[in-house]
């Protein structure tokens, strides 16, 4: 079994450290900076686990194209592949930056909105990439390691919670079950992380991603268009009119054989 599956299956969660460089990283806080630096209310999260002093981003693909390199990532693909059916989709997409002051979160896990008991596995799996440093001070994800095995109910008072640290252009990548929370943001500086949630192609997704993308879905490479929907799960799940998703956008003459196309 590779590496990182076998670490996800063990503990729960798998960090792959510097996965982008920083060509990459520049890039995404340029288009990212008109929806933080303004303090834009509109982009606060608006109750606790949102974080009042947070900045929350959603529709991120229109907003930040250049963050498309972390959503199709070929090792984080390679363990979608692993863990989730194929024509797996992308569930929520975000950035989500932690102000000077934020407070923890609650510990949850990410699938919990699909009303299946667990112990069960993961119908999602989680990436959340890290823009800038994450640090213990900075407010870095904190796990419950081996807790996606766990039975519904809340963490034993004894449970080992484990801050995530890793340096900028790295990403923890995780079962749906996984308990978690971000952490606190003790320091004067924000902490930046972009968070692709992906799940299942027979569930709903949590963004209607195909209206997310528009038209600009046509110019997306097959890994991304199927990702957001542009998909059959078979025998026919998805489809428009009948006909396959991908012949609704413009200069798609034909759809792939597969209900996944293949990785070039």
């Amino acid at each position: 079994m590779d590496a990182d599956v076998a670490a996800i299956e063990r503990d729960g969660y798998v960090v792959i450290e510097r996965a982008v460089g920083a060509d990459v990283l520049d890039a995404i806080r340029v288009e990212l900076a008109p929806y933080l630096d303004g303090g834009d209310e509109s982009y606060r999260g608006r109750n606790d686990f949102e974080g009042f002093d947070t900045n929350r981003v959603y529709g991120l693909l229109a907003k930040c194209p250049t963050e498309a390199a972390l959503v199709i990532h070929p090792r984080v693909l390679a363990i979608l592949d692993a863990l989730l059916m194929p024509g797996y989709l992308l569930s929520a997409n975000l950035a989500i930056n932690l102000l000077p002051g934020e407070t923890a979160q609650g510990i949850h896990f990410d699938d919990s909105f699909y009303p299946i008991p667990r112990p069960r596995r993961p119908l999602g799996v989680s990436a959340i990439w890290a823009i800038d440093d994450f640090t213990t001070a900075n407010g870095a994800t904190e796990v419950i390691p081996g807790s996606h095995r766990w039975p519904d109910g809340p963490p034993p008072p004894d449970a080992e919670v484990i801050a995530v640290e890793m340096p900028a252009g790295s990403v923890v990548v995780f079962a749906g079950t996984l308990l978690h929370r971000g952490g606190a943001n003790t320091t004067d500086r924000p902490r930046l992380a972009i968070t692709p949630q992906y799940c299942e192609p027979w569930l709903r997704q949590q963004e209607p991603m195909m209206l997310v993308a528009g038209d600009a879905a046509a110019d997306y490479p097959p890994e991304l268009q199927s990702l957001l929907g542009y998909s059959i799960h078979p025998p026919f799940m998805g489809h428009i009119g009948g006909r396959h998703p991908l012949k609704t956008l413009t200069g798609m003459a034909s759809a792939p054989a597969a209900a996944r196309p293949a990785r070039p």
